[in-house]
């Protein structure tokens, strides 16, 4: 059995990068090049009395864009190792973005021969950074709607089809109570043909990272890695972590 985790030939972003991570008996993983499987793997910035930059340090990785500010710096170097990533991504719906990212995974099954599969179900993930000072709950409308615009015209639903996630990350200079209510409460998961064909779901996530506060909703799993001022937690599973082991059953 292959489950793969790659980044397509893709219309959004111009580098691709192919990662094979093969599940053995007792699920032993191997992989290949520099995308981790779990996350107690990811380094973690380190947490100081303001945002360390380490935008210039040699450890760097080369295919990773760089910001030029610190705190989205700090981000990409916990998503670089899951998602491929995109500064200033500006094709969605006249909206500017400042981060943008891709995660997809191919699950599939061979008889005797690779060439020989079944049981392909495939999960992609896209995530879209942008700034507000002071966000409304208007501002978190507007961008719910584009998700579900997004996931008309992007998705393909097919019996390969396992889900599709638009994530909406806000970086925020305050964050009010009544944006901190709706995003706690927030779900929009939409089941594609019964779930015969999987299932969209749109996430929010709000952070003001001057005030070490943020808020998710409930399946806004990204959050930790946008809480830069905490070490992520190794018993915490993420996206990756939890796709892999459903596809593994």
């Amino acid at each position: 059995m292959n489950i793969i985790v790659r980044a397509r030939e893709r219309r959004h972003l111009v580098r691709a990068r192919v990662v094979s991570i093969f599940i053995h008996d007792g699920f032993e993983v191997g992989t290949t090049r520099d995308v981790i499987v779990t996350d107690a793997e990811t380094p973690t910035p380190r947490a100081n009395d303001g945002i360390a930059d380490r935008s210039d340090g040699a450890d760097w990785p080369d295919d990773v864009p760089r910001w030029d500010d610190a705190y989205l710096n700090s981000v990409a170097l916990r998503l670089c190792h899951h998602y491929d990533l995109a500064r200033e991504y500006t094709e969605v719906r006249g909206e500017r973005f400042r981060m943008y990212g891709e995660l997809s995974v191919r699950h599939e099954r061979h008889v005797l021969h690779p060439s020989i599969t079944f049981a392909q179900h495939e999960a992609e993930e896209y995530v879209f950074v942008t700034e507000h000072e002071r966000p409304r709950v208007s501002d978190l409308e507007a961008l719910e709607a584009i998700g579900e615009q997004l996931a008309e015209e992007w998705v393909e639903a097919d019996e390969d089809h396992y889900s599709t996630d638009f994530t909406f990350v806000v970086v925020a200079k305050e964050l009010s109570e009544d944006v901190r209510e709706f995003v706690s409460t927030y779900e929009n998961r939409t089941l594609l043909k019964f779930g015969y064909y999987g299932h969209t779901e749109i996430n929010l996530v709000v952070v003001a990272p001057e005030n070490e506060t943020s808020v998710g909703s409930r399946s806004g799993e990204i959050e930790q890695a946008f809480r830069v001022w905490e070490p992520l937690d190794p018993d915490e599973p993420g996206r990756l972590s939890r796709l892999l082991a459903w596809l593994s059953r």
